[in-house]
């Protein structure tokens, strides 16, 4: 972004589960989502797990690991914060300006966007997957520009659209050699009013 960022300007969000994990999450099937939270979570036994799915142990298992692996198969962001605030800064200037060509060099050719617009905005919600896909759809990000504030989500470089102090959604960003390998954005009003989330008044 053309703004300037400094610790004043950024909107902190702190919770319990990372956004990222919540979104994947939301695109498990129900008994994948079910087998790995109550296993690998809650340290629930596959016995008992199989007797509310009403199915084999060794079925439970194979849940829990196809969850696993499309959970753990989110790349790990750069631990730069520095960095990562660069190229999220690029992503949406690129948006703004309508920049095609840098959208796709700031973007990893495999990026996956996930849209989490909950029962109230069940219509926004979408999965996108590869850099013309998701340059295409971020089109949208060009009127939202003037809303969008810098963030630090779950202590990566990510935004908060508010309108006012009004929090419209939050995005996580995964940047992973230097590019975004990852967008999560979370637009679900429920979800977004039990975040702790902390917005400065906005300038200008």
């Amino acid at each position: 972004m053309t703004r300037g960022v400094d610790p004043e300007h950024e909107a902190l969000l702190a919770d319990a589960v990372g956004l990222a994990l919540l979104v994947v999450l939301d695109t498990l099937a129900p008994a994948e989502r079910l087998a790995f939270v109550l296993h690998d979570m809650f340290a629930v036994p596959f016995d008992d797990i199989a007797t509310l799915l009403d199915r084999s142990p060794a079925g439970v298992r194979q849940l829990a690991s196809r969850a696993r692996r499309r959970v753990r198969g989110s790349p790990e962001p750069d631990r730069d914060l520095a960095r990562q605030r660069k190229v999220v800064d690029a992503f949406f200037t690129a948006s703004r300006d309508g920049n095609f060509d840098a959208l796709l060099a700031v973007l990893d050719p495999d990026v996956e966007l996930r849209i989490d617009g909950g029962v109230l905005r069940e219509d926004a919600s979408v999965i996108l997957r590869g850099g013309k896909a998701v340059s295409a759809h971020t089109a949208v990000y060009s009127k939202l520009y003037p809303y969008v504030m810098p963030a630090l989500v779950n202590g990566a470089a990510g935004a908060v659209v508010a309108v006012g102090r009004r929090p419209f959604s939050v995005m996580a960003f995964t940047v992973a050699n230097g590019r975004i390998a990852a967008i999560d954005a979370l637009l679900d009003p429920d979800r977004l009013a039990g975040l702790d989330v902390s917005i400065p008044a906005q300038r200008g």
